[in-house]
């Protein structure tokens, strides 16, 4: 078993918790009753309890990634990549959600974030199990939201 790299750890897990709270920062003043919500929408507490916890498990599983040995660098390089990317779409979804109030767009990227998060998973997995694991619950979660954002697409035309 190979020992923890305790910096390399909290860096993989602030990055994500970092980029989450940027974004819910950006967008926490703009958030509105301007639509019709679906009735299974759930309280906007749940929110804030859901996402720290599935950015502390991406985080952990992008750790056991980046400090796997390395049978071939370039499919880990390749993985991280991905990863950061998915981030990335991560960051801007509440952005254009919340802040422009563009259901449709948001549509568009909350789909393109939830095929981003499984390429990201089989490829974490094919290297780390675990890894693969621990997006599970960040796979169903962005797939209930990609369901919450079409019923508002819906909703709201």
């Amino acid at each position: 078993m190979k020992k923890i790299n305790v910096p390399k750890l909290i860096f993989s897990i602030a990055l994500p918790l970092g980029i989450g709270f940027l974004s819910g920062y950006l967008s926490k003043n703009t958030i509105s009753q301007d639509f019709i919500q679906p009735k299974f929408s759930p309280p906007s507490f749940i929110f804030g309890i859901v996402w720290p916890i599935l950015y502390i498990l991406m985080g952990v599983a992008s750790y056991l990634v980046w400090n796997s040995s390395c049978n071939d660098c370039s499919d880990k390089k390749n993985a991280l990549g991905l990863y950061l990317v998915q981030l990335v779409v991560n960051f801007l979804w509440p952005l254009v959600f919340f802040n422009l109030k563009n259901i449709g767009a948001s549509l568009i990227i909350i789909v393109i974030l939830l095929i981003l998060i499984i390429i990201t998973a089989i490829k974490f997995y094919k290297i780390n199990k675990a890894a693969g694991y621990l997006f599970i619950p960040y796979i169903l979660w962005v797939a209930f939201a990609t369901v919450l954002n079409t019923s508002y697409f819906i909703l709201n035309r």
